[in-house]
């Protein structure tokens, strides 16, 4: 049974239907990428997993159990955390400020509150050398690894993570998918929407290609990417 199970997905905003049906699962421990063109209902698909956006029809399980329709606080504490385009670190609170922040719901003890923000700083040394730096003084690069490190100090089982390389140097690009890679190693399962192509390819157990909210392709990143009609569509 997958870990993240969608089935037959609708949502819309307002009375604009964005998502049409999509159905696509999630393994523990893998990581799964989604692929499209601005505006193919990529983001909307994270964001009503999440709970950002209520689904209007179809199934949302997590582990087994229904999560559509809950609040995002809920979806957290079950073990699914979202780390948005835009990031929304908050730029007035320093790094440790920003990264208790994603403890605070949990209410962990000090010993393991301890245990995960060293989790993030090995993943990200960084970010230890910025611990009482703000978040608005850090660059974009610098950002990301905040934003994916409060993602990871509440220990979820699952990451949905929107366009992590978006605006970063290549140097920062690579960091960023080294530490992906990482995250994978430790156990932790991502749905992962990305326009680097080819380098979430790469990384991916399996892909999926959406387009006008609905899922057109899907299968190994070899196969998928070997389609010329899709490479053509994704522009790679």
């Amino acid at each position: 049974m997958p870990l993240l199970e969608v089935a037959d997905l609708h949502a819309q905003y307002a009375f604009a239907p964005v998502l049409r049906g999509v159905s696509f699962g999630v393994n523990a421990g893998e990581i799964v990428s989604i692929f499209g063109r601005n505006g193919a209902g990529k983001t909307t698909t994270l964001r009503t997993i999440m709970g950002w956006l209520a689904p209007s029809a179809g199934t949302i399980r997590f582990d087994g159990e229904p999560i559509g329709g809950l609040s995002p606080d809920r979806i957290f504490r079950r073990g699914i955390a979202f780390i948005p385009e835009d990031r929304r670190i908050f730029g007035t609170l320093t790094v440790q400020e920003n990264l208790a922040l994603g403890l605070f719901s949990l209410r962990p003890s000090s010993a393991e509150r301890h245990r995960q923000l060293e989790r993030v700083i090995d993943l990200f040394p960084r970010l230890g050398e910025r611990r009482a730096q703000l978040g608005r003084t850090l660059s974009g690069g610098e950002q990301q690894m905040l934003a994916i490190g409060r993602a990871l100090v509440g220990h979820p089982r699952l990451l949905l993570v929107d366009e992590p390389s978006e605006g970063l140097a290549p140097m920062i690009v690579n960091e960023i998918f080294v530490a992906l890679a990482r995250l994978r190693e430790a156990g932790i399962a991502l749905l992962l929407v990305e326009q680097n192509v080819q380098r979430a390819a790469a990384l991916s157990n399996a892909c999926y290609v959406m387009e006008k909210g609905g899922i057109i392709a899907q299968g190994p990143p070899a196969q998928v990417m070997a389609d010329e009609a899709i490479r053509q569509r994704l522009s790679v």
